[in-house]
């Protein structure tokens, strides 16, 4: 008799319990089970226009852009700095950002609308504020604050930078 592995109900749905095919590097339960425990802590870290402006200018603050290497060289909030999402690491975060109990300010391509290609809307489960958000607390950056709203490009009060920003 094969036995099936066990389910973990979680708020959002069930997961398995027991991966079928077990890989020590891979936790998949554990990501879900983090994702669910930060869940409160992420809507309370969610930040208005104004809030993100303010905060972005106090000292010590950084901006940290997890999009592409790309869209980030095109266009990005005035100051921010890069690392791509795909290049998270322990040694690669902790160059960028020694301290972990540093504010970062996060942003993700669904903030904004009206630059459909360097801010190309991502699907909503997914934006990439979500998991950038659950991986800076998995890697023990305790203090991120998220850009709340979706905000037009055009009319924002948030400057950027970049080969593709407005030229003053």
């Amino acid at each position: 008799m094969k036995l099936l592995p066990l389910l973990c109900c979680l708020p959002f749905g069930c997961v398995l319990a027991a991966d079928p095919i077990p890989n020590p590097k891979i936790d998949y339960v554990g990501f879900t089970s983090l994702a669910a425990n930060l869940e409160k802590t992420r809507e309370t870290n969610r930040v208005s226009e104004d809030e993100f402006i303010r905060l972005s200018k106090e000292p010590g603050t950084v901006i940290l852009d997890a999009r592409s290497k790309d869209r980030f060289e095109a266009l990005h909030i005035k100051g921010a700095v890069h690392l791509a999402f795909t290049d998270f690491t322990e040694p690669a975060l902790r160059k960028l950002i020694p301290d972990t109990a540093t504010r970062i300010l996060i942003y993700c391509n669904n903030n904004f609308e009206n630059e459909p290609v360097n801010f190309a809307s991502k699907s909503f489960k997914v934006a990439l504020n979500i998991q950038t958000f659950i991986n800076l607390h998995a890697y023990g950056y305790k203090n991120v604050k998220e850009l709340g709203p979706l905000l037009d490009v055009k009319k924002t009060k948030i400057e950027f930078e970049g080969a593709d920003a407005p030229k003053s």
